[in-house]
């Protein structure tokens, strides 16, 4: 059976071209009601708490149904009609209570549908950066366009574009086809025994680490950028940059991975991440370095996905390969990160906030150094 690549790119697309809207755009919009960084910090976190959740429990019931392309659906469907609920009121714990009822719904697709896209790959999983860069040219497509549109229109226009893009993304999802599971075999090993292998262990937590490192990079980086006289414009283009840089990784992965092996790259997406944290931290005002730190993108994204999506596929074997990808999920959730940079910003204002998100980054990098590996097995890209 072919490979559906263009509905798969497709809904990539127009998923993350939500968020391309919602993380430059969403915490200007929650400023312009008058929030305060704590409040922000928290509603921003509120839309990554239910990664937590939202994937295992929705993965469980898609592997009892054998089926994962309904609720994709209705994970989107879902997502839509409750954002469009946001429209009704501005007041913080109606918004709170709208993010936490959104996330659940919208947290849980993607898990799915990278299940779904690497099922339909089968044999031939070093397409998937091929496939997942589509996703990266949403988001740069949609930040730039919003950034234009905020710049004429003022921040009260995003929310009616973050729900247009959801119902994009929810049509798109009705043109793809269900992948059949890609094994039925059994794994030889417990979860509860991958779990508590240390290289497995130690994956999950640099994973949280480096979600929880991007923390005031999703609540604040926008907001940092306009108190140093950054344009609304300015600002969706280095968003755009940022992502651009992670397309050309995405193009590049197989042959990345090829030269010095995941391992490598792993490490070397951490530490690059940490030295762009100290760049924002310290050198805000100059613009070619917050040109070079958004370059630095290709690392603490685009290598740091390209890799762990692998290494989690590689430790995941079998009958696992569901609820691997809901724990990755998990893992990345981010939310710790934006409730921190929320009340440090607060207590010790942004520079603090940036160096303590690379200090996190450093301690994650630590411990891929020291326990992360890179196991053999079957299931693999032949570039890797």
């Amino acid at each position: 059976m072919a490979q559906p690549f263009g509905s798969l790119s497709a809904f990539y697309f127009f998923f993350f071209a939500v968020v391309g809207a919602m993380l430059p755009f969403w915490p200007l919009y929650l400023e312009s009601l008058g929030f305060a960084p704590v409040q922000i910090g928290t509603l921003v976190a509120l839309t990554m708490l239910t990664k937590i959740v939202a994937p295992n429990v929705w993965g469980l019931v898609a592997d009892r149904r054998a089926e994962r392309m309904p609720l994709v659906r209705l994970a989107c469907f879902g997502a839509a009609i409750v954002f469009a609920a946001v429209l009704v009121s501005s007041r913080f714990w109606w918004l709170a209570a709208l993010m936490v009822l959104f996330s659940f719904f919208w947290n849980s697709a993607m898990p799915l549908f990278e299940a779904v896209t690497l099922n339909h790959l089968g044999g031939s999983t070093e397409r998937y950066t091929r496939i997942r860069l589509w996703g990266s040219v949403g988001f740069v497509v949609s930040v730039i366009a919003l950034g234009g549109i905020v710049e004429r229109g003022g921040a009260g226009t995003v929310p009616l574009t973050i729900l247009a893009l959801i119902g994009c993304a929810a049509l798109a999802s009705l043109v793809v086809r269900e992948a059949g599971a890609a094994s039925a075999a059994r794994a030889p090993d417990s979860l509860w025994t991958v779990l508590r292998s240390a290289p497995v262990a130690a994956l999950l937590l640099a994973c949280f680490l480096m979600q929880a490192g991007h923390g005031p990079y999703y609540a604040f980086y926008s907001i940092y950028l306009e108190a140093h006289a950054y344009s609304t414009t300015a600002i969706g283009v280095l968003w755009a940059l940022g992502v651009a840089a992670e397309v050309a990784v995405f193009a590049l992965m197989h042959r990345l991975v090829h030269w010095a092996g995941l391992r490598v790259l792993f490490l070397l997406a951490f530490v690059l991440t940490a030295l762009r944290w100290v760049l924002v931290a310290l050198l805000v005002a100059s613009v070619p370095a917050m040109v070079l730190a958004q370059l630095l993108h290709a690392a603490s994204f685009g290598l740091y996905h390209g890799v762990a999506i692998q290494l989690v596929h590689r430790h995941f074997v079998a009958g696992h390969q569901g609820r691997g990808q809901a724990l990755f999920a998990s893992a990345s959730f981010g939310a710790a990160g934006a409730l921190m940079a929320g009340f440090v910003w607060s207590g010790l204002g942004a520079t603090a906030t940036w160096l303590v998100a690379a200090a996190v980054t450093v301690a994650a990098a630590l411990g891929v150094w020291r326990y992360v590996e890179v196991p053999a097995g079957p299931r693999l890209p032949r570039d890797a």
